[in-house]
């Protein structure tokens, strides 16, 4: 053993590890319109590196890829088929507090989604704004009434 441990003294290997990529739910907007339309998104994507599972929702025009993948790179295959394809931009209906504000509500959502978009009204349990600081002497930024 001796002369190993000299010997492994003068020569290491050193070996690069890849991180692997965290586990991620992509969800894309593709319009599809036939069986043909939702083959060919389903096999541009299954054959990518670090895939686990495809599902496809045509009522929803919605793909959900699911693996060790990027989400842009995801993109970049669905639109390599020639479809218009963008990240998915809808929100549950019950998970937003005004569901129904100007920027929120969108006619083409699938029932049950809308927009996600930031909401115009505060939420009823955020905390306000202290009045009484507005104008006290101490906030060189308050309005001074005389």
């Amino acid at each position: 053993m001796g002369v190993l441990d000299f010997l492994s003294d003068y020569f290491t290997v050193y070996t690069k590890r890849k991180r692997r990529k965290p586990m991620q739910t992509v969800e894309i907007k593709v319009k599809m319109d036939c069986d043909g339309c939702e083959r060919r998104v389903r096999n541009s994507v299954t054959r990518m590196k670090g895939v686990k599972e495809v599902e496809v929702v045509r009522k929803q025009s919605r793909v959900i890829v699911r693996g060790y993948v990027e989400p842009n790179k995801v993109l970049k295959r669905v639109k390599s088929t020639g479809k218009r394809a963008e990240f998915w931009p809808y929100v549950p209906y019950n998970l937003v507090t005004y569901p129904y504000v100007s920027q929120a509500y969108d006619k083409k959502a699938p029932s049950g989604f809308v927009k996600n978009a930031p909401q115009a009204i505060p939420p009823p349990n955020a905390p306000d704004e202290k009045f009484t600081s507005l104008f006290s002497d101490e906030n060189p930024n308050a309005c001074s009434v005389m």
